[in-house]
């Protein structure tokens, strides 16, 4: 029997009330995508390690749910202790609990570890079958959890205007006007990239991200930062005091909300202390606002229903609409990626020649024997990925990756977020498709960017399913569509060639990236999913383009470029909408020899030898002869 379910039952039984069951999600108090080690609750107890899951216990089962990129995986990492549920395919949490537990049961969570929709979501679920939602005092987790990382005080950086290209006193007087629009007295800022977003300021406190465990309040006259006051230098002290920000500690966030919903906060002394300000000063607002898909349902319970906003936040889209400073930045981020792709590629084409003797990038050659080489020599999933990490870690403005290398072969890259091991790891394989989806950090821009290539002789159907994959790629990258159109109306762009097939694949078709913030940025997305059509797409914003084809057990093929959304220039202008068409900014080439050129149309053709043009002019001064060299053999006119 598992020990740490048999610890957490324990603590269930003797909780007051006793649970009948306890949630333990993926999110920390920020309701984080990615999160820090000591908030890794759901993976300590489960053994999933894969990004987005929600694990249930009750007294005599556990159950996770995952989406459809990590059904693989999970079935591979999780013990004959639990059952995965596959989202989409089998009931959801609240379901499930509504017909599986008892009438009148106690269903335990940590309220700073929910979102307030989905706390509200599972609470109307549960009052169906008289059953009840208990916010525990404590973590239950974090009770069992003996050897839990310690926090760890991580310095907070200011992102200079140079690279931000606005200012935190021209964010603030705009969040300032939406709290007058919404007749708001202040605002609850919780998602840790709109913390750092709107005060400029960047951080270590979560691997990848560039971000500070933080929150914010925002009210009329007064702006706040929550964090641990020891990642605070005097020149981080000065940036924020001087845009009026005052710092207080992480925990006071929770007594401060209960001020900002009794109209206090405006009054709160520096030392701590309530002066005493004259009703007649306070703001005729007294409506706080707060994201109900970010806001942890803890704070959220302190306050008054009738007094809370739940709108989205008007940082998420904000943020994701670039200025022209961000842009540029991350297109020159994205060349210098770009570079570092092309030596990678370069590098290992190379390397599997005179290791392997494999026909290479751009020959075919059938089955290669690998058994002519040193063990010393031999090349992994982790020290291929460990040399691409290398080539980006030379150029300008490089801050660390954007997220682990996904760097796989054969069947692994069937495992859509596949996270290789060095001591499980798979080798290099000629004959085998290998996938590598990787991105980068820079002071100007973050980068993600997937290429799926082959060194040996691929199969016909391998490359029949790669033309599909990349029809699907260029379909949705060039497509114009009218002001208005969401990400949801896209995502069967992606599709089509695919389907065409009886092909599909089970994840989004497109992500916001963030401006040396989070890889993964909303509140927009291309996907099949119908939280997709809750935000068209605006000119200036990033979104990602990378369908994919996987067989589990097989291979796994998946092409990914950062588009910029911009104004497009139509002959006509049907209903004065306006029209948009996206930008390309990821610059590598595509493999020629996974291409089956009877496929495809003399357009897509064009577009990718303007495409590789492209790649050529730009990238060349950042390469080497012998780099140039091979990138000019590889970008070759198709015909």
């Amino acid at each position: 029997m598992d020990n740490k379910l048999y610890a957490l039952r324990s603590l269930m039984a003797s909780h007051n009330p006793p649970l009948d069951a306890l949630i333990v999600p993926s999110e920390d108090y920020h309701q984080s995508e990615y999160v820090s080690a000591r908030d890794k609750r759901r993976e300590f107890v489960s053994g999933f390690t894969g990004s987005a899951g929600l694990a249930l216990i009750t007294k005599k089962e556990a159950l996770l749910w995952t989406d459809g990129r990590y059904f693989l995986q999970a079935t591979q990492e999780l013990s004959d202790q639990w059952n995965l549920m596959r989202i989409g395919e089998d009931p959801a949490i609240d379901i499930w609990m509504a017909d599986n537990l008892p009438i009148e049961a106690s269903i335990g969570v940590d309220p700073w570890c929910i979102s307030i929709d989905t706390a509200q979501r599972w609470e109307r679920a549960c009052a169906k079958m008289q059953q009840k939602l208990v916010q525990t005092t404590k973590n239950l987790v974090d009770e069992v959890w003996t050897n839990r990382p310690p926090a760890e005080i991580n310095a907070v950086n200011i992102q200079p205007l140079e690279f931000a290209g606005r200012s935190v006193a021209d964010k603030l007087k705009d969040l300032r006007e939406k709290l007058v629009q919404e007749k708001a007295c202040g605002i609850i800022v919780t998602a840790l990239d709109e913390v750092a977003w709107l005060y400029n300021i960047r951080g270590n406190d979560v691997a990848y991200s560039p971000v500070v465990h933080a929150f914010a309040i925002v009210t009329s006259n007064s702006a706040f930062l929550y964090v641990d006051k020891q990642k605070v230098s005097f020149e981080v002290n000065a940036h924020l005091e001087k845009n009026g920000i005052e710092i207080r500690e992480y925990n006071a966030a929770s007594s401060d909300v209960v001020l900002l919903g009794c109209s206090k906060l405006e009054s709160l002394s520096t030392d701590g202390n309530v002066s005493g300000k004259d009703e007649a000063d306070k703001s005729n607002n007294d409506l706080i606002w707060a994201d109900p898909s970010t806001c942890c349902y803890a704070l959220y319970s302190k306050l008054n229903a009738d007094q809370v906003i739940l709108h989205q936040s008007p940082l998420a889209l904000a943020k994701a609409i670039k200025n022209s400073v961000e842009l540029n930045g991350l297109r020159k981020a994205h060349i210098r990626d770009g570079a570092a792709v092309v030596q990678y590629l370069a590098w290992l084409d190379k390397q599997m020649q005179e290791i392997y003797g494999a026909s290479g990038y751009f020959l075919e050659r059938d089955t290669v024997k690998k058994d002519k080489y040193s063990e010393s020599l031999k090349l992994t999933e982790v020290t291929a990925s460990d040399k691409l990490e290398g080539f980006r870690a030379s150029k300008e403005h490089f801050r660390g990756l954007s997220f682990p290398t996904i760097s796989s072969v054969g069947p692994n890259a069937a495992i859509i977020h596949y996270k290789p091991r060095a001591d499980t790891c798979a080798e290099l394989d000629p004959n085998k498709i290998y996938l590598c989806d990787s991105g980068a950090q820079y002071l100007d821009g973050t980068t993600d960017i997937t290429r799926t290539i082959h060194f040996g002789k691929p199969t016909a159907h391998e490359k029949a399913c790669y033309t599909a994959v990349l029809k699907g790629h260029f379909s949705l990258g060039n497509a114009r569509f009218p002001n208005g159109t969401n990400g949801h109306a896209l995502d069967i762009l992606a599709r089509i060639p695919l389907w065409k097939n009886g092909l599909d694949y089970l994840h989004g078709t497109g992500h916001g990236i963030g401006s040396y913030l989070n890889v993964h940025e909303g509140p927009h997305l291309i996907s099949f999913r119908p939280h997709a059509r809750n935000v068209p797409l605006h000119a200036s914003m990033t979104v990602t383009d990378e369908p994919g084809y996987y067989e589990d057990g097989n291979f796994g093929i998946r092409l990914e470029n950062v588009l910029i959304v911009n104004e497009a220039d139509t002959e006509f202008n049907f209903g004065e909408k306006g029209y948009l068409s996206f930008e390309h900014i990821t610059w590598a080439p595509y493999q020629r020899k996974l291409i089956d050129l009877s496929l495809l149309m003399t357009d897509e053709i064009d577009w990718l030898n303007s495409y590789h043009s492209k790649c050529r002019d730009l990238l060349a001064p950042y390469l080497n002869e012998a780099e140039n060299a091979w990138l000019k053999k590889a970008t070759e006119v198709l015909s």
